[in-house]
């Protein structure tokens, strides 16, 4: 069933704070949460009614934020008891003065306690104890030595305790780096202000390095090391980026395989169950609508079987918006959500403790992962700038001339490219950026490619809307630029018309496949588009990626476990990497007789030499 709320569209829903403390008062309240110590340990035997009732009323003060009362209580009890229940309370005292913020006092209840008393977690709680006492009086090689744990041994709520710990000795012995390292593995635990606090730690130290350094440093992390994006980060915003790591999938999903009912299924295929699109209906409309309707499109070009329930969400113009549709989407019983779409909403639901999975139609402003579950898929300048340098390398092309618009996209795509062609080897012979007003590029085309020579590894590279190339090219050849032209999708229209592209004659670029061609599962383009406007024009690749939002889905989970696997989407084969982000690999196309044709009669995506 397909419903839009309201109507029907188709038949077929701690309070803990002590600034004494360096751990985030929220994350105290998450470790105390996961860990509960509600229940006494069997190793005490079977303590009376009593002595029941005393240890609740002790968790309770505790629970209320009255850390100095439970502590009180806890070492009565200890008192009281000999042997391990005596050991075993004096470390509840000792944990409970901890957590106000008291770690002088933590260190007096434990006094002479001896480790050979203590049973289950509770040795390793000790140990956290003693670390964090240890960093509290300066002892950094303690308190490395105490946090020596097999991880994989740890409760949950510990590991948070540990991996916080780590980070903070890490950074008192002078490893800004270690640090980095163990709050990035400490992020997959966090949610909302935990998570916010611990991500702004990571950049705050990162920031501190130098971008060599980080360099080096990034390049001895495994693909899926929690902390590689982070320094990505950092080195964008130090307007140093790093080459993109281009994927090459190699196994298709869905292939069809024996099930367990003894019939075929698809390889990786789960169906969802209720689906939310949040879109900005009233703003952003005709983008919105492109997206909707090949999102929509692609619902009914499904076995009917095989549909779930969609509901389709007004994301509004602000966060605050679609933060709100995604709530009610959530209420309605949607289990994955797709969208929002503006970068400054899907950073702000990402900082949420998500309740059910998102497919993001963006990637965040702040350059952050999605959560775990969870993936972000949009059409990137950046990603097409980086695949142009890597086509044209594989064409034997060495030298390149940079010519771009002055708009942010170009910007990005300008640099990725940049980046991309000198990481494997190329050389920038000059860069130029073409004013929104001008149609003289002569300057321009000097600049750019002035120190570009003659040779047959000479090549172009544009960044620029229709108009603007349209006005390019045929300056550049004038000025006796023979070298071979390659742009982003931006060049192309979405719609032939030769009259007017007849001036970009040779020029290669990369672009959707769908929008040169049939591409297996998916209604062609020329059945579509004489019935719905949206599919047309520079509505055509969105049109594609609503497609393709819709065809990710009942993948996710194949794909985020499995990165040589892919789908063959509308917009390019799409991957994903162990951080839930979508790249896709595009297809090429050139201006022939005004005409844009799939390169070499094919819609390939990266050439098979790099």
């Amino acid at each position: 069933m397909l419903r839009w709320p309201g109507r029907t569209l188709h038949p077929s829903k701690a309070r803990r704070t002590r600034a004494a403390w360096s751990m985030r008062p929220a994350l105290l309240a998450l470790a105390l949460l996961l860990g509960g110590c509600a229940s006494l340990p069997g190793t005490l035997g079977s303590p009376n009614a009593a002595v029941v009732e005393r240890v609740e009323h002790a968790e309770r003060l505790q629970a209320d934020g009255d850390f100095a009362g439970a502590a009180g209580e806890f070492l009565a009890l200890s008192r009281a008891h000999r042997g391990d229940a005596s050991a075993y309370y004096r470390l509840r005292a000792a944990e409970a003065l901890r957590d106000g913020g008291d770690i002088e006092g933590a260190e007096r209840a434990l006094g002479d306690i001896k480790r050979r008393r203590l049973h289950e977690d509770e040795p390793q709680r000790l140990d956290l104890l003693d670390a964090e006492i240890a960093l509290h009086r300066g002892d950094i090689e303690r308190a490395r030595a105490l946090l020596t744990f097999d991880d994989a041994t740890l409760a949950p709520n510990l590991r948070v305790r540990a991996l916080e710990l780590r980070a903070r000795a890490e950074l008192a012995a002078g490893d800004a780096f270690g640090a980095a390292r163990m709050r990035a593995a400490l992020d997959r635990y966090l949610q909302g202000g935990d998570r916010e606090h611990n991500r702004g730690q990571i950049r705050d130290v990162l920031a501190g390095m130098e971008p060599a350094e980080l360099r080096e440093r990034i390049a001895s992390l495994a693909p899926n090391d929690a902390l590689r994006p982070w320094i990505e980060e950092t080195l964008r915003n130090k307007g140093q980026p790093l080459a993109r790591t281009m994927p090459r999938p190699n196994r298709p999903v869905g292939t069809m395989r024996p099930g367990d009912g003894g019939g075929l299924s698809a390889e990786g295929y789960v169906p969802p169950r209720r689906v939310a699109l949040l879109l900005p209906l009233a703003h952003l409309t005709s983008v919105s609508q492109a997206i909707r309707d090949g999102f929509m499109t692609a619902y009914f070009s499904d076995a009917p079987a095989q549909r779930p329930e969609v509901l389709v969400y007004d994301a509004g113009s602000a966060p605050a918006d679609a933060i709100a549709a995604y709530r009610k989407a959530v209420a309605d019983g949607a289990d994955q959500i797709v969208g929002p779409l503006q970068r400054e909403a899907v950073g702000e639901l990402f900082r949420l403790p998500l309740e059910a999975r998102v497919l993001a139609l963006n990637h965040p402003d702040t350059g952050e992962v999605p959560p775990p579950g969870s993936a972000e898929f949009g059409l990137l300048p950046d990603a097409e700038g980086a695949q142009v340098a890597e086509h044209m390398l594989a064409r034997g092309i060495t030298r390149a001339a940079v010519v771009s618009a002055g708009a942010d996209w170009a910007e990005r795509a300008s640099r990725a490219f940049r980046t991309q062609f000198e990481a494997g080897g190329g050389m920038i012979a000059g860069e130029a950026r073409l004013g929104d007003k001008d149609v003289d590029f002569a300057t321009a085309i000097a600049q750019a490619t002035g120190m570009l020579g003659s040779g047959v590894d000479g090549g172009v590279f544009i960044s620029a809307r229709p108009q603007q190339a349209r006005l390019l090219v045929p300056q550049l050849r004038v000025a006796g630029i023979a070298a071979p032209i390659f742009a982003t999708s931006h060049i192309y229209a979405g719609d032939n018309n030769a009259s007017l592209d007849r001036d970009l004659e040779g020029v290669e670029f990369c672009d959707a496949p769908w929008l040169f061609g049939p591409i297996a599962g998916r209604p062609q383009r020329a059945a579509i588009s004489g019935r719905l406007d949206s599919a047309n024009g520079f509505g055509g690749r969105l049109f594609a990626f609503g497609m393709d939002a819709y065809a990710l889905l009942p993948y996710l989970d194949w794909l985020l476990a499995h990165p040589d696997a892919y789908v063959a989407g509308a917009t390019g084969e799409l991957t994903a990497d162990t951080f839930g982000r979508i790249s896709r690999l595009v297809g090429w196309a050139r201006f022939r007789n005004g005409i844009a044709e799939p390169v070499d009669g094919a819609l390939s995506a990266m050439p098979a030499g790099r």
